[in-house]
């Protein structure tokens, strides 16, 4: 039975019985707001004292609050407690008009309340206190010259340790003298991309669905970037002896790869097409470009070994730092083929510019010392929960919405009804949440045959985390 209520002055028309209690209160609370009978700055009775004049446990309160604060109807400080928020526009006299429309008579938030885009990780589990010691102890014990002009490879520190994680984690077959350090795998891909063009390679193959700034950047050094075609199993390799729209496949000299965990769709390369990529560029005399951005991070097993392990002399191994501990380091790798190590230092420059000589040397003690280790061993824990949470989740509020992709990486791909994409994604914006679609990873010259989210349930803090999933499940069709 639908009860009126008029705790603070405003009558909440609320259904007492049955499981949408905190359901009811926030629509019931959006309504006063927008009809004016809750307007902005006044301020709301605390949870406790609501749940008693409602007969709703606190923590049902609490968390409707904590919900309506976060989409930007309410806001809390300490000392303060919980108000309406005040808007910029809030055009008083087209409230009641506005309040029986259909559309949504509250202008979207400047900012997003939840962030689930794909590509970072949990920022504010970046391990400061280890850090620093890792910094203290790299700085007292450097010698001068590290603080001059380095060497372009970068610290022979940073180098040597690399090598042997390199070999024990990902099974790359590293040497010192074969890394070159760089800022991030950006400012590798670009030092590739000039050598290969310097090398008269016309074009380079990526996959159909991949970061759009990659394709660009090689487009940018005057390369061609034909598609490779994909099927269930994923990128088809054998394609590159295929012509394409675009480029030619067929007189590609490279081929740009995320074989340990494909992005975004989520896959991992079958070990046949692995081998393959790897026979196509010992034929052609062609490179492979593994990207392998979060290879550290398997669920279900142990991590599978980088594509390199097969053929070091054809694949050019790029990593980074940014996704296990934090992009702000730009601190990222190069494992090269020892003919491509002069080339890439000659475009490189003669001295290091790009990364700092202190952080190389923190991060070299960081690695040395097994923090690096502890860390991924931690976050990977904790990114597993939380995608066993996601997985949760949305079987139990989305039956129909299948989470795709191996259990790796930091996103994972919800894939939708065909075309729901877009409808999904502006009910998604409207409720402050920032996700990406498939289609946005879709290469141009791909056709459109996918609908899905790319949630990169790594990107939140512990704190909003559950805030965030909520919403997530709350604009699933």
């Amino acid at each position: 039975m639908a009860n009126e209520w008029a705790t603070f002055g405003a009558d909440l028309h609320l259904e007492l019985r049955g499981p949408r209690l905190r359901a009811g209160l926030m629509d019931a609370l959006r309504e006063a707001v927008r009809s004016g009978r809750l307007e902005a700055g006044t301020r709301l009775p605390s949870s406790r004292s609501l749940a008693a004049d409602l007969g709703m446990a606190r923590n049902t309160v609490a968390d409707a609050y904590a919900e309506l604060v976060a989409e930007g109807w309410l806001t809390a400080r300490q000392g303060s407690g919980t108000r309406v928020a005040r808007r910029a526009d809030p055009r008083p006299a087209a409230w009641p008009a506005l309040a029986a429309s259909p559309v949504p008579a509250l202008p979207r938030p400047a900012r997003p309340a939840h962030d689930l885009k794909a590509g970072t990780p949990d920022l504010a589990s970046f391990p400061r206190a280890e850090w620093l010691k890792a910094y203290r102890r790299a700085l007292m014990t450097a010698p001068n010259e590290a603080f001059g002009y380095g060497d372009a490879r970068g610290r022979p520190e940073l180098r040597a340790v690399l090598a042997e994680y390199l070999a024990r984690a990902r099974g790359v077959y590293a040497r010192p003298e074969r890394i070159v350090i760089c800022a991030g795998f950006v400012h590798g891909l670009m030092l590739i991309g000039e050598v290969l063009r310097n090398r008269g390679v016309r074009d380079v193959a990526v996959e159909s669905y991949g970061l759009g700034l990659h394709a660009g950047l090689l487009t940018g050094a005057g390369l061609g970037t034909p598609a490779l075609p994909f099927d269930e199993r994923g990128t088809r390799v054998e394609a590159l002896s295929e012509p394409a729209e675009g480029g030619s496949l067929a007189t590609a000299g490279a081929v740009l790869m995320t074989p340990a965990h494909q992005f975004p769709l989520g896959g991992a390369l079958p070990p046949d097409r692995r081998a393959a990529a790897v026979d196509w560029a010992r034929a052609s005399g062609g490179f492979v470009l593994e990207d392998d951005y979060d290879g550290e991070f398997r669920y279900d097993r142990q991590p599978v070994g980088a594509l390199q392990g097969l053929d070091p002399e054809r694949v050019v191994y790029l990593g980074t730092a940014s996704k296990s501990l934090a992009p702000g380091l730009r601190i990222g790798w190069m494992v090269l083929p020892e003919s491509l190590v002069g080339e890439v230092v000659a475009a490189k420059g003669a001295a290091e510019w790009a990364t700092g000589t202190p952080d190389q040397l923190a991060f070299a003690e960081f690695l040395g010392s097994g923090a690096y280790d502890r860390h991924v061993r931690a976050m990977r824990l904790r990114y597993r929960r939380r995608r066993d949470q996601l997985v949760a989740a949305v079987a139990a509020h989305s039956p129909e919405t299948r989470v795709s992709g191996i259990a790796a990486g930091l996103h994972a791909v919800l894939a939708l009804p065909p075309g729901t994409e877009q409808a999904v994604l502006r009910a998604a914006a409207w409720n402050g949440l920032a996700v990406q679609g498939v289609n946005q990873f879709r290469r141009p010259t791909v056709p459109a045959t996918l609908d899905g989210l790319v949630v990169g349930y790594a990107t939140p803090p512990d704190s909003a985390w559950q805030g965030a999933l909520r919403t997530l499940c709350r604009v699933l069709p």
